[in-house]
């Protein structure tokens, strides 16, 4: 059974829709990462499903329970859950006395107190800083102490908004490694949302991609990096060359595409006559200087328009009868001696263009 689930959910905020018909289910021990750009509507969904906001319409499941039909059915689940916004909220007291607020709350013995903070304070690694005043502290250690507080009471679920948005490389790091020892010790199930999608691809079983309010595509990193439903989940995950085309022949799985009177080959379900997108990331086409050094079943011979230095690589842009964006490392650049105007060959598999229906 799915610890939490959402069916037909819908909020608006006077005319403005805000979230349309997201139907989500998520697995108990479960790390379900929100992405998508700014203003989607990951903070309103996590407000959501933590109980904070009621829907307009729709349904909120906590283990199985409708819990947006009672107000103490609300009070109940929310017990079992911890949410961490994206700006940490420190009280004006020592970093203990922070952590420790949610377990006195709940009226737990001092004893008990003692032992869950001095655990938790490890393992987000603010032992030494137990009598600091928590306002004293930078960013990254107030997120730390915002997130022990959410682990001390040992949720079942936790809910992450941007949990590591604005935090310096070391921060991030020290997050990160809390929640990758949450998620491996502890079994909670945890959604988050996030700005960074390598971050999603490390920590995530699963990946939900919202635009626009509505949610559009799920599934594993893999299936979603690499085989996006969409054109905009392909925009938002970085595949920058998009190329429409119609489905002009078929051979099995191996279907030939017309890009602008030019064949592409790639393995995919559709049928000619199709209208299609041509997915192709620019990491994915090598570029040579002659024809004949490669395998692959797609070379194109192009000349260069554009070079944009992006220290260690750099982004080159080709007129092949259809542009193409390729990622090269300086390096490569430098011993290939490539200038603009200079003429090169794209090659590129079959199997790593994807396919999808023009919209």
């Amino acid at each position: 059974m799915s610890i939490l689930e959402t069916v037909n959910l819908h909020q608006r905020f006077g005319e403005h829709v805000i979230l349309s018909d997201v139907n989500l289910k998520i697995e108990s021990s479960e790390v379900f990462v929100l992405i998508g750009p700014t203003g989607a509507g990951k903070t309103t969904l996590l407000r959501l499903l933590d109980l904070l906001d009621r829907p307009a319409s729709g349904r909120v499941y906590f283990d199985g329970t409708d819990v947006t039909v009672s107000k103490s059915y609300r009070q109940t689940a929310r017990r079992r859950m911890s949410f961490v916004q994206q700006k940490p909220l420190v009280f004006t007291m020592s970093v203990y006395d922070n952590i420790a607020c949610g377990l006195r709350w709940r009226q737990e013995n001092p004893e008990t107190i003692r032992q869950k903070v001095v655990t938790v304070m490890q393992l987000v690694g603010m032992q030494d800083y137990r009598d600091r005043k928590a306002k004293t502290l930078s960013g990254g250690e107030m997120q730390r102490v915002a997130l022990a507080r959410a682990l001390v009471t040992e949720p079942e679920v936790l809910l992450l908004d941007e949990p590591t948005a604005n935090l310096d490389p070391i921060s991030v790091s020290g997050v990160e490694e809390t929640l990758a020892h949450t998620i491996a010790e502890k079994k909670t199930t945890i959604v988050m949302s996030t700005h960074d999608m390598a971050q999603g691809q490390r920590l995530a079983d699963r990946i939900g991609v919202m635009v626009n309010g509505r949610l559009v595509q799920f599934g594993t990193p893999k299936e979603v990096f690499i085989a996006p439903q969409t054109r905009e989940v392909a925009e938002f995950v970085g595949v920058e060359n998009i190329l429409p085309g119609i489905v002009s022949g078929r051979d099995s799985d191996l279907v030939t595409i017309d890009v602008n009177q030019n064949i592409i080959e790639s393995i995919s379900v559709y049928q000619p006559g199709e209208k299609v997108f041509v997915l192709i990331r620019p990491e994915d086409i090598t570029l040579m200087l002659g024809p004949g050094l490669s395998s692959a079943r797609n070379t194109f011979m192009g000349k260069i328009i554009k070079m944009i230095s992006v220290e260690p690589l750099v982004r080159i842009e080709i007129d092949c009868g259809f542009p193409l964006l390729v990622l090269i490392t300086r390096r490569s650049s430098e011993e290939m001696g490539l200038t603009i105007g200079k003429s090169v060959y794209c090659s590129l598999k079959a199997s790593a263009i994807r396919v999808i229906k023009r919209w």
